[in-house]
């Protein structure tokens, strides 16, 4: 049996599709790949680049479901920490940590999206990159 080589997407429950779809296009950057919808769920996914993505589940069938604040840290390798954390600011998202420098050498900032999941953005530093 061939074990998978890289986790190609992570699902998260959102409470209004919608408005999470925009948060990930406008603020992450991340563009709309596809939609789907089965008997007891709508779905949007979005990628970045090809190298991650996210799919969003929104369930429609009636069932009670927690989106809101979930232990969730959705980690994503970004260029410009700083920009985004702007674009999350200016969407009305709470920004955790302003981007920081860490020990390993990555710039690091936290922020939560719409259902307050909280998103990592890093800009890995050169000795960051030697253990990925």
């Amino acid at each position: 049996m061939r074990s998978p080589d890289f986790l190609s997407a992570v699902g998260i429950g959102v409470t209004d599709l919608a408005r999470s779809t925009a948060y990930y296009e406008t603020v992450l950057g991340m563009t709309k790949v596809r939609t789907y919808q089965v008997e007891y769920m709508d779905a949007v996914l979005l990628a970045h680049e090809g190298r991650n993505a996210i799919i969003l589940m929104h369930y429609t069938d009636g069932s009670v479901r927690n989106y809101q604040d979930n232990p969730v840290n959705l980690v994503f390798d970004v260029t410009d920490p700083a920009a985004i954390a702007a674009k999350a600011k200016a969407a009305g998202m709470e920004v955790i940590r302003e981007p920081t420098p860490s020990r390993s050498g990555a710039l690091v900032c936290l922020t939560k999206d719409p259902d307050g999941y909280r998103i990592e953005l890093i800009r890995r530093g050169d000795e960051a990159k030697e253990w990925l």
